[in-house]
């Protein structure tokens, strides 16, 4: 198949290319140019929120379009203008983010949303194709993390651990959270393409299991080769910051957990990557290896008074 992908060359775009090339399918990714795209592809370098990047994609015609990066309808309606719709499949990466709050957990696909969100563009834009009769499938992950995250989640973790720092934890840290490895996002969002029982399909998208906030801080100790019994916990009250303050920490405050019964049972798909082997292949393969300035821990002072 022909496809176009939005992005391409970091994160989520990077495995994901590399299973659609195995496959067989000719792409063309669409890119500020920031880095070079992998060999067998035909790169267009634009600025997608300009009208002059997006002109590139006059008149082009795919089967498929893979839109990872973005946020609001605007960014995937102005896509599709230039395009029109793809023949085959629209592939949308949103986020479980779309949720409302609940007492009820894990949140399933039918789950009550919240058009309120800082991601109801997403919710917007799901809405937006189902009501064109664009066949598309959408992806709501939790936290994606791995190598090539640009998002501070594991990373946030390593840092402190690695350098002998105190991990501020809300609470007594029993809040649950939800991890995904970024590869096996990528691996059913390229399974997605496949099954025609995928269209027009939301799904969750994560790890098997949730995990509480006290027991990531152990997992990524592990994954760092240090003692996670002399890693020091510092609990920390929520309640009594301002909003600021809390973004501090890189994780919802409140339990994040979702259901993915659905895209295990309608993609025949099933996470590779436990969470431990998520966290070490992060550390070993990104973080590891990065170099460059200490880390700012200013922030900590916030949280922990």
């Amino acid at each position: 198949m022909d496809i176009l992908v939005m992005g391409g060359t970091r994160f989520v775009g990077k495995p994901l290319v590399e299973r659609l090339l195995a496959a067989g399918h000719a792409l063309t990714l669409f890119t500020r140019g920031n880095r070079p795209a992998p060999a067998g592809v035909e790169h267009l370098v634009g600025d997608r929120s300009s009208v002059e990047g997006l002109r590139l994609l006059d008149s082009r015609r795919f089967d498929v379009i893979v839109d990872s990066s973005g946020r609001s309808l605007e960014d995937s309606e102005a896509v599709i203008s230039r395009t029109g719709a793809p023949s085959h499949r629209f592939v949308y990466v949103s986020s479980a983010g779309v949720y409302a709050d609940s007492e009820l957990w894990p949140l399933d696909e039918d789950s009550p949303t919240d058009p309120q969100s800082r991601h109801a563009g997403k919710l917007d834009t799901e809405a937006w194709l189902r009501g064109q009769g664009i066949p598309f499938t959408s992806f709501r992950p939790t936290y994606i993390v791995g190598p090539g995250n640009y998002n501070p989640v594991e990373s946030w973790f390593f840092d402190r651990i690695v350098h002998g720092r105190p991990v501020p934890l809300p609470g007594d840290g029993s809040t649950i959270t939800q991890l995904g490895h970024v590869s096996d996002l990528a691996a059913a969002m390229a399974r997605s393409i496949e099954v025609d029982a995928a269209a027009n399909r939301t799904y969750n998208c994560s790890g098997r299991q949730g995990i509480t906030f006290r027991g990531l801080v152990h997992a990524a100790a592990r994954a760092a080769g240090r003692d996670p019994a002399a890693v020091e916990i510092r609990s920390f009250d929520p309640a009594g910051l301002d909003k600021k303050a809390r973004k501090a920490f890189p994780l919802r405050l409140a339990h994040f957990l979702t259901d993915i019964t659905r895209v295990r049972r309608e993609l025949a798909w099933d996470p590779e990557f436990d969470l431990e082997a998520t966290l070490a292949d992060s550390y070993v393969n990104d973080y590891a290896l990065r170099t460059g300035s200490d880390p700012d821990f200013s922030a900590d002072a916030a949280l922990m008074g």
